[in-house]
This record gives structure tokens, C-alpha cells and sequence, in this order.
């Protein structure tokens, strides 16, 4: 029996994670932040490291939903640092994309220059990377240099994001870099 976390009811890690996600993706933030943070509670009890780095992303990205961006910051570094102990790549890029994407919304450029830096040269060099991650790695890159006013730079950036999203069929993400192709071009 477990004493961490405040629900009533006690569950493994994977199933207070599945049950975060459904209250996520029903809106339900509050409730999912209470079982994120059970499910790290109990990952770090079990010392399980890589349901620990997958559990405090969960939890930094309902953070970050709540407008908690320190507290969402302070867990993608906490699973930044797993990740990296564990050599476990793809999971580090996508988790320094996270930070960089929060640094750059907090108008901290050159922080968040170097996180997307490393995250997109940890992208390329992983020949099992998803295109989409490195699409959307690609895109906050770009939206960082064009509001730093390096609209060459954003142009590269949104159409290799265009490509990389055309290929993984996010039409979403092909339009938006159309449009920004656009605007960059004066069009």
C-alpha cells in the first residue's frame, strides 16, 4: 500500500498514467495533474527510471496546460536528466524541445536558441526519431527566429517543418508553414 499521492484509490504507475491522459484529453487538468503526480510518486517508490522520465513529461506538460511554466520547466529537467542517464535519445530531444518551446514563449531567446539546438541535433543524428517530432522541433525553431528577426533563418526552418509534416500527413502543420512560407516571402 502506498501513502503517496491524494486520491483515494491507489494504482500502479502505468494505470494512474493512463488514467492522467484520459483527464487531459478530457479537460479535466486539475485531476490530471493530481494523477501525474501520484504516477511519479510511485515511480520513484518502485525505482523505475524510464516510467519516471515518462510520467514527470506527463506531468510537465499538464503543467504547462495550467500555465505553470516554472513548475513544467523543473519537470521536463528532472526527466531531461533521466533521460540523459539512461541514453535513452529520442526521449531527451523530445523533452528539451518541450523546455525550449516554454523558454521561448517566455521571450528567453538565447536559452531557448541552445535547446532547440541540441534537441534538433539529437533529432537528426537518430535515425529512429519520428519526422514529426523533428517537424514540430522545426517549428518552434522557426517561430523563435522569426520573432528575433531572422526571417532567412524561419524560411529554412518552415520548410524542412513542410516537408517533415507533409510526410507524416499532419495537413494541419503543412498549412501553417504555408502560411508562414508565405508571409516570410512577402506573398
Amino acid at each position: 500500500m502506498s501513502l503517496h499521492g491524494s486520491l483515494s484509490q491507489v494504482f500502479d504507475p502505468e494505470t494512474l498514467l493512463v488514467k492522467g491522459r484520459e483527464a487531459r484529453a478530457e479537460h479535466r487538468l486539475v485531476e490530471a495533474q493530481e494523477l501525474y503526480a501520484q504516477a511519479v510518486a510511485e515511480c520513484r517508490w518502485v525505482k523505475n527510471p524510464p516510467l519516471l522520465a515518462k510520467a514527470l513529461n506527463a506531468l510537465g506538460q499538464v503543467e504547462r496546460d495550467l500555465h505553470h511554466s516554472s513548475t513544467a520547466i523543473d519537470c521536463y529537467r528532472q526527466a531531461a536528466a533521466i533521460y540523459r542517464e539512461l541514453d535513452a535519445q529520442v526521449g531527451l530531444a523530445h523533452t528539451i524541445r518541450h523546455i525550449a518551446d516554454i523558454l521561448r514563449e517566455q521571450k528567453r531567446s538565447a536559452d531557448a536558441e541552445k535547446a532547440y539546438n541540441e534537441a534538433l541535433e539529437i533529432y537528426r543524428s537518430n535515425p529512429d526519431a519520428p519526422g514529426l517530432d523533428l517537424a514540430n522541433a522545426l517549428r518552434g525553431f522557426a517561430l523563435l527566429k522569426d520573432g528575433n528577426g531572422a526571417g532567412e533563418e524561419a524560411l529554412l526552418l518552415w520548410q524542412e517543418a513542410s516537408y517533415l509534416y507533409a510526410a507524416a500527413g499532419v495537413e494541419a502543420g503543412v498549412s501553417e508553414c504555408k502560411m508562414q512560407i508565405a508571409f516570410l516571402m512577402g506573398q
